[in-house]
């Protein structure tokens, strides 16, 4: 019998670049979305610990599934094995955000 597969997500959330693995990724029934659902961390001896990796747990530690907007995904790949998640900066690099247009109010005109 063939294992799951694993996919490695890459997203941009709030000015950073995250790289995440999960065993389920698939449209969700919410517009404009993708659930992703239970996660990978990598099982490492508990003498040797990531920053990175481990405010990457924190961060997800209790969710059971997460709701990314499309626009944010940068590639999903499928992997044989999980690797480190990680949390970049945006900045720099190849990789940069979808442009959004300004949220800034515009006064209407006088006329």
């Amino acid at each position: 019998m063939a294992s799951e597969p694993i996919y490695r997500i890459t997203f941009h959330n709030q000015g950073h670049v995250y790289e995440i693995y999960a065993r389920h990724v698939f449209q969700s029934d919410l517009w404009g979305f993708l659930e992703v659902e239970e996660f990978i961390f990598g099982e490492r001896s508990q003498m040797i610990v990531d920053p990175a990796e481990e405010k990457l747990k924190n961060e997800f530690s209790g969710i059971k599934r997460s709701f990314i907007p499309m626009q944010s995904i940068v590639r999903i790949d499928e992997v044989e094995k999980e690797g480190t998640g990680k949390i970049t900066e945006a900045s720099g690099g190849n990789v940069s955000p979808f442009p959004f247009p300004s949220m800034a109010k515009v006064k209407p005109s006088a006329d």
